[in-house]
């Protein structure tokens, strides 16, 4: 990264130009009105600490970097920024409940602690799944970590996804529909039925990447 770029509001133009957006697309991508963009860009206003982790959960970017202009924007190992040696953060966030965007929810308030686990990405949430609807894929009260994907992306078919729609949110597999305008959202527990949604009317998407499921106290 040149060295002029050495603030914070310069490191995310920055990464605004690394990453190919423009404003409108990047505040889209961290979960941010794009307003607040512009605001921040044009020096009216400083970015705060939930702008920041949105870049940095979203866009999987050093904090260090972000904040301290130290460590490199995006790094090959992911373990050398602080958080992410402490491990994922988990969110206190049911992600089968409400309706607000997740990225929205991806705030430090939020944290309630970290797993460090082999194969789990630390810059990557982990939230929570409640219902009965992926068992026994996933089980009630179990835990996955979700990658945001862009809803201009290819759909890894038959992967399970976080599917965010205007009313509500579901943890499905997502598979092929017969109109390519629509897809497909399979429960793993057969007493539910697929629902078909247009392509159009999701808001949201996020690969689960990981599960770690438990048992419950008896």
């Amino acid at each position: 990264m040149p060295a002029a770029h050495t603030s914070v509001t310069d490191r995310i133009r920055y990464l605004i130009s690394a990453t190919r957006h423009n404003q409108s697309s990047f505040a889209k991508a961290i979960g941010v009105d794009a307003a607040s963009v512009s605001r921040i860009l044009g020096n009216d206003r400083s970015p705060s600490e939930a702008f920041l982790n949105r870049i940095v959960v979203n866009l999987g970017v050093s904090k260090q970097w972000l904040t301290e202009g130290t460590d490199v924007p995006f790094p090959r190992n992911p373990h050398s920024d602080a958080s992410a040696r402490q491990g994922a953060p988990v969110y206190d966030i049911d992600v089968t409940a409400g309706s607000t965007p997740l990225s929205r929810m991806f705030t430090h308030e939020r944290i309630m602690g970290r797993v460090c686990l082999p194969g789990i990405d630390p810059a990557l949430p982990i939230v929570r799944v409640s219902g009965d609807s992926m068992t026994p894929k996933l089980r009630p009260g179990c835990y996955v970590s979700i990658r945001p994907i862009s809803l201009d992306a290819p759909i890894s078919w038959g992967r399970i996804y976080v599917v965010v729609l205007a009313d509500y949110r579901l943890v499905k597999y997502v598979r092929r529909n017969p109109d390519p305008a629509m897809v497909t959202l399979v429960s793993a527990n057969p007493e539910y039925d697929d629902i078909d949604v247009r392509r159009s009317d999701i808001e949201g998407l996020y690969l689960v990447e990981n599960v770690i499921n438990h048992d419950s106290p008896a």
